[in-house]
């Protein structure tokens, strides 16, 4: 649904993107870099806010710079707090609808139907000015879904939510995507991403590192080892065991011998190969994991490796 080619935005001799190429599809799509990268140049492109200085950059199969055609497909869900703060929630989504072109007869219902699904029924009839952060981050998000979007690009949208208010927004998102919706989010909240979507672009200094799954651009990461943790009581068993196999770079006792950290540069073969290995030898396992197994590592080493 967004295909960018060689595209880069420049504002004077400052890099904003540089020479990205991707395409996004249905489903959820986590836009991740540190402050700088590029995201907020990128979205501005897609959403048809600026021109690439190079390149191109389609939307919908079309052009989004100034596309009235793009917009009606298209929800934004921006970071930036500007609101309507003497409106009530409802007023201002209602007000945004209609902007939208939406039929006038429809806006009360499809208003109403945003605004429950964002969870905010019962302070849609305060003003906006006395609303939490949490609450505005809601009413942001049911305008940006009020004329049922195909595309929805949402910046930081789980900035200021409770735990309580990630998890409800997540499975909102979860819901549109399962309806076909392509959804672009950004965030340099790591593990409230993870949770969300394995699905991911990474950028640094105006470059797109990484995209696609997580875990799979793990196993592309071969020069730096994948370690794993395991906690058993039979640890000098299970180190005894490890050392010996071919991909297994180095093996260590730790906690008074209740844990093994190991280190492999092959963690498919060896989480393959590690359940005959417990079960052959009649080994407990209290725990294992992988703290490389996340999109944390995967962030450090792209970024910083």
């Amino acid at each position: 649904m967004i295909t960018l080619e060689h595209a880069s935005r420049w504002y004077g001799q400052v890099i904003g993107i540089n020479d990205v190429s991707c395409q996004i599809g249905g489903g959820i799509t986590a836009l991740l870099g540190p402050n700088g990268a590029g995201k907020s140049t990128l979205i501005k492109l897609v959403t048809g806010q600026l021109r690439p200085t190079m390149g191109t950059v389609r939307m919908l199969n079309e052009n989004p710079f100034a596309n009235p055609n793009v917009f009606r497909r298209l929800g934004y869900c921006p970071e930036i707090e500007n609101n309507y703060d003497d409106m009530t929630g409802r007023e201002c989504v209602t007000f945004l609808a209609t902007l939208a072109g939406l039929p006038s007869r429809k806006i009360p219902s499809l208003v109403a139907e945003s605004i429950e699904l964002v969870g905010m029924t019962a302070n849609a009839n305060r003003k906006i000015g006395g609303y939490s952060k949490g609450m505005r981050q809601r009413i942001k998000i049911a305008q940006g879904i009020v004329h049922d979007p195909d595309v929805l690009v949402l910046d930081e949208p789980l900035n200021g939510l409770d735990p309580m208010g990630r998890r409800e927004v997540s499975n909102l998102f979860h819901q549109l995507a399962d309806k076909g919706k392509c959804l672009v989010v950004s965030s340099h909240i790591l593990y409230e991403v993870e949770q969300m979507t394995k699905n991911i672009l990474l950028m640094n200094r105006g470059r797109l590192l990484a995209q696609g799954d997580i875990y799979h651009i793990r196993s592309l990461i071969d020069k730096h080892p994948h370690h794993i943790h395991v906690s058993s009581p039979h640890s000098r068993e299970l180190a005894k065991r490890l050392i010996d196999l071919p991909y297994v770079l180095s093996v260590r006792l730790m906690d008074q011998d209740t844990r093994v950290e190991l280190e492999t540069r092959e963690p498919e073969n060896f989480y393959a190969q590690f359940p005959q290995i417990v079960l052959e030898h009649g080994i407990i396992v209290e725990s294992f994991e992988s703290p490389d197994n996340n999109l944390e590592s995967v962030f450090k080493y792209l970024v910083n490796g």
